[in-house]
């Protein structure tokens, strides 16, 4: 990247101002996924709400500020003769490449985002509740909060249960892993009817199943403390088959990250003129992070 690119980005960001955050989603798995977004409820739509990746493809895109939402990967896609597209695991129902308001259907590893919300800060978390059909890894780079990474990177399909696991039909190949919720309808698993509070729901053998390969994910339905994550004025890379199962387990210090409980929250300061030089720097390494790797 030239500093005539860097110097233009740099600019081109404070054009845009604080009322979008970016977005990048990128395919590291061997094989195309088609990710989904569909807004959270009072939420607008997002321009694209679902595309395509081929193998090493990225794409990025803005966010409002104000958004909250999920996104997750599609995997073994296909358009039949009629001209409708489906998808094997993450179907959204739209049958068509954007989802258009349709959410995932289960099994499927589920990103999460609430940004600017409590203390001025983004909440984002990986969930399997809804069961696992990918490896994901989502990075924050932003200017306060923990900013930790985290993600599911192990590959939970080759040793999934077989009462859980979901099969392809040609070649019995696991391909996602439900949840017990969705395999049983067990309100004990689902976090429903008498076990709907904290005090009721507890981790199953199925549940701490999934938190052993990974524990920075949400696992069951009030696995908060050690599942959600914060950070501000950041913008996002999610990761679908993450190249190493290490790289999301530490945070840019070399910290194991420290997950905040939402019940209780966390505040973010004011910022301080005294900090100018220290944001400008935290620009710079924010376009080179956004688009020097991918260059």
């Amino acid at each position: 990247m030239t500093a005539s690119t860097l110097i233009f980005l740099f600019f081109s960001h404070f054009l845009k101002g604080s009322n979008s955050a970016t977005f990048t989603i990128v395919n590291k798995c061997s094989y195309p996924v088609w990710p989904g977004i569909l807004s959270g409820a009072g939420t607008a739509q997002l321009a694209t709400t679902g595309f395509a990746l081929q193998p090493a493809q990225s794409n990025a895109f803005a966010v409002p500020t104000t958004w909250s939402g999920r996104l997750w990967g599609r995997t073994l896609c296909s358009t039949d003769s009629a001209g409708k597209f489906s998808c094997f695991t993450g179907d959204c129902g739209s049958s068509a490449v954007e989802c258009d308001g349709g959410g995932a259907v289960p099994p499927v590893t589920l990103a999460e985002f609430t940004l600017n919300g409590g203390g001025g800060l983004d909440f984002y978390d990986v969930s399997v509740v809804d069961g696992y059909n990918l490896p994901m890894l989502v990075e924050a780079q932003g200017s306060g909060g923990n900013c930790s990474a985290t993600g599911c990177a192990a590959d939970l399909n080759g040793g999934c249960p077989a009462e859980l696991k979901v099969k392809t039909a040609a070649s019995g190949e696991g391909v996602a892993c439900k949840s017990a919720c969705e395999a049983f309808g067990d309100p004990r698993y689902c976090c429903s009817g008498p076990y709907a509070t904290p005090e009721t729901c507890k981790a199953s053998s199925y549940s701490q199943l999934f938190k052993s390969a990974c524990p920075r994910a949400y696992s069951f339905a009030y696995d908060d403390a050690t599942s959600t994550f914060t950070c501000a004025s950041a913008d996002y890379r999610i990761t679908f088959c993450p190249s190493s199962t290490k790289r999301w387990m530490k945070s840019g210090n070399g910290k194991f990250p420290v997950a905040v409980d939402i019940s209780v929250g966390q505040a973010y300061g004011e910022k301080s003129p005294k900090l100018m030089l220290l944001a400008f720097a935290t620009v710079l390494l924010k376009i080179w992070w956004q688009y020097g790797c991918y260059v």
